[in-house]
């Protein structure tokens, strides 16, 4: 039985995705062995902000559906769960289709919210992460991840899912508070996914999205689901497949510092329909820093790290950029920004959090050379 089951899948047919789920549950031994009879279920979905279904920025409701389906029938009680960045999270849960499956099914789709702290695991780098209590108090978590590249972390799929237990505007204080050093914030991530501990994770490919993401990329058809019970080895994984260096990937290097064992073995385990050797095309990578060359500084940061920039002709004046921005970092006026570079800390919220893509990334010249030759 492999660690990662990589199946294929081409569309959101709802009976095509249940029985891709059913097969991955049944994979790794049936969904009784994950979940009781009476448990309570948090599926922690991916809703980094609220965005139509179509820009693929959200687990896909068809995934949700079937996951919810398959638990209800096994005799527990799932609920829908997450803390967006800066939505409300009606507004963006209504956008994402997560409120029509917790209607059609009869279960709750609710904001995680009333921070506690998270037990620290032993080698933990963060002692006083404080996550959503309903994270702590439910039986199980499933967690259903979204396959797409992100701005300042490279990659995010299963483990980086997790930062949304973390409620709320706490998330901006922890960007605030690793600041520009990537791989601290790896170790953050680490950190949180070891303390949580999701029991099955399931990840969302079918459509997933290249470029700027995690929300201004574009949707890019990856045709797979993955499923594992262990998040870091499919992360690693699917880096190499989509064409990244490991070198590159935060996390991986974070791992790596702490001598995990998935850092030798992510691949030798890999089961299902899509070879562990296999590329997917033209997968376009974020640039927004070399990872590889130059050790990670505050000074070389801010020279090696791309910088966000306004497009005014996109703005739509909403102001959400100023309002997410943790290191106050920037002003909004009549559709204009004004960046103070020296106090921004490249954790791109700010292009996280545009709704209309009007917050690009300028290249600083150092990356531009180091990526010629990288």
């Amino acid at each position: 039985m492999g660690k990662v089951l990589l199946i294929r899948q081409k569309n959101y047919s709802q009976n095509e995705i249940d029985t891709a789920i059913l097969r991955a549950f049944n994979h790794f031994g049936g969904v009784e062995k994950f979940i009781s009879k009476g448990d309570r279920v948090l599926l922690k979905v991916n809703l980094v902000s609220g965005h139509d279904i179509k820009r693929r920025v959200t687990t896909d409701p068809s995934i949700v559906r079937s996951v919810a389906k398959i638990i209800i029938d096994s005799g527990a009680t799932p609920f829908i769960a997450d803390s967006p960045g800066i939505d409300s999270f009606k507004s963006a849960a209504e956008k994402a289709g997560f409120f029509d499956v917790a209607r059609e099914l009869g279960i709750e789709c609710r904001e995680l919210t009333d921070p506690v702290d998270l037990p620290a695991h032993e080698g933990a780098d963060f002692h006083h992460i404080q996550v959503s209590r309903q994270v702590i108090e439910a039986d199980k978590v499933i967690n259903l991840a979204k396959m797409k590249t992100h701005g300042q972390m490279y990659l995010t799929m299963g483990v980086k899912n997790l930062f949304g237990t973390i409620p709320g505007r706490l998330k901006a204080g922890w960007h605030y508070n690793v600041g520009l050093n990537r791989e601290k914030f790896a170790a953050l991530l680490l950190d949180i996914y070891m303390g949580v501990k999701p029991d099955f994770t399931i990840l969302d490919g079918v459509i997933g999205m290249d470029g700027d993401g995690p929300t201004s990329g574009e949707p890019y058809e990856f045709g797979m689901i993955g499923a594992c019970v262990d998040a870091l080895s499919m992360d690693f994984t699917l880096c190499k497949m989509v064409g990244g260096k490991l070198e590159d990937y935060p996390l991986y290097m974070a791992a790596k510092k702490r001598n995990l064992p998935q850092c030798e073995s992510f691949s030798s385990e890999i089961e299902g329909d899509i070879s562990v050797d296999y590329v997917f095309p033209d997968v376009k990578l974020p640039k927004t820093r070399s990872m590889r060359l130059l050790p990670s500084i505050p000074f070389l940061d801010r020279l090696m790290t791309s910088k966000p920039v306004h497009i005014p002709e996109l703005c739509i004046g909403c102001g959400r950029c100023a309002a997410v921005c943790a290191a106050g970092a920037l002003r909004h006026e009549n559709r204009h920004l004004y960046f103070d570079y020296g106090k921004c800390i490249r954790c791109y919220c700010c292009h996280e959090m545009c709704p209309v893509k009007a917050i690009k990334f300028k290249e600083s010249r150092l990356v531009k050379l180091v990526n010629m030759f990288s």
